[in-house]
């Protein structure tokens, strides 16, 4: 690789830049590689990061003294190197030109990087998937079609999930009061009250609480008020009687919706109104132009039934002959083989959940 690169802190981007970054991500997606165009990928989130974690860079890779690609990363003081928000963001990867060629050790040096982690890597970056340890499905729901096509193909593919979804539905009006479904919810109560039954959730599954850690907590406050054409925080909310009964915070660009954290307050759970804000979400996304919604990576049944087709994410790790990245690999590899092998098997996979709520039920009963 004979181009140019620059590796700048997020704040050094111009507005130049920011347009050249955006504009790729639209090329993109006419070109073929429509997954460049998550919000993930956005120069947006790159800055909300930034905001509130140390390290992060962006490498602008000139060619003919133009941007061709931006390689957002985070990087610690010994050039262990990640994807922005690693273990946070559902999309990873280099934003580029159609056509570009990089090499991947060339940009880790150009990058001061000894080696670069991603656990979501967006399909066909080829030069990053030579180190890929395992690919995963990341469900999505179509609806460039129309909400109409995207219901028909359900009613088509998985008829008892629809008439079970809406019967709960009408049940849920008939028993709560009527339903609103705002798409677009202004209101940080409701945010609030969002993160509060998702870190419930988390403790009720013995997962770990994201919403503990008070920058996560910051960004998604901050991103919330992130308005833009072409990137935004998104947080839909649908109510019973006035009530919230269920809610979702994601990333918006100008074609894909990015779910992110949906939740539902649980004494609505025999109503599955997490299923029917998902509908409404399509509904009114299908509305505004968007083209799918990428429900992220991770086997969960609403996601099976929703879906109607699945992007493929990687993760792994690209290095150079360092000692640094050596040292990363000894201490993660072991701890991300054992989880996968895990999550291979689907006997070990539900002992393993059923451990993670038996957990969760002792912590919260404390």
């Amino acid at each position: 690789m004979t181009s140019r690169i620059r590796v700048l802190r997020p704040a050094e981007l111009t507005e130049a830049d920011r347009a050249a970054w955006t504009g790729l991500q639209s090329r993109a997606w006419v070109c073929g590689s429509p997954a460049l165009a998550s919000p993930f990928l956005s120069p947006e989130f790159t800055l909300a990061v930034d905001r509130f974690r140390r390290g992060v860079r962006v490498a602008v890779v000139y060619e003919d003294g133009e941007p061709a690609a931006f390689f957002p990363f985070q990087r610690t003081v010994l050039g262990v190197g990640r994807a922005v928000g690693l273990g946070l963001s559902d999309c990873q990867g280099l934003v580029h030109r159609p056509g570009f060629q990089w090499e991947a050790r060339e940009l880790l040096r150009a990058c001061r990087l000894a080696i670069w982690e991603f656990d979501h890597l967006v399909e066909g970056e080829k030069p990053f998937e030579v180190g890929a340890t395992g690919s995963f499905p990341s469900p999505v729901i179509d609806v460039e079609q129309g909400y109409e096509a995207y219901l028909g193909y359900l009613r088509s593919h998985a008829p008892k999930f629809v008439r079970t979804t809406l019967a709960k539905e009408r049940k849920l009006e008939r028993d709560a009061g009527g339903l609103r479904y705002v798409h677009d919810e202004r209101d940080p109560a409701a945010l609030r009250t969002l993160m509060g039954w998702k870190s419930a959730q988390y403790r009720r599954t013995g997962r770990s609480d994201r919403f503990a850690r008070p920058w996560i907590v910051r960004l998604v406050e901050h991103l919330f008020n992130v308005r833009g054409e072409d990137f935004a925080g998104q947080l839909s909310v649908l109510y019973a009687g006035g009530r919230p009964v269920a809610a979702h915070f994601g990333l918006r660009s100008d074609r894909v919706v990015a779910c992110w954290f949906p939740a539902y307050d649980t004494a609505f759970g025999k109503y599955s109104p997490g299923l029917t804000l998902h509908l409404r979400m399509a509904e009114a996304a299908a509305a505004n132009g968007i083209s799918y919604l990428d429900l992220g990576r991770g086997e969960k049944e609403y996601k099976e039934s929703l879906k109607t087709r699945e992007l493929s994410v990687s993760e792994g790790w690209v290095t150079r002959r360092h000692p640094v990245a050596i040292g990363h690999l000894v201490r993660r590899a072991p701890v991300r083989a054992a989880r996968n092998a895990v999550l291979a098997r689907p006997q070990l996979l539900g002992r393993a959940d059923q451990l993670l709520r038996l957990l969760g039920r002792l912590r919260t009963e404390r």
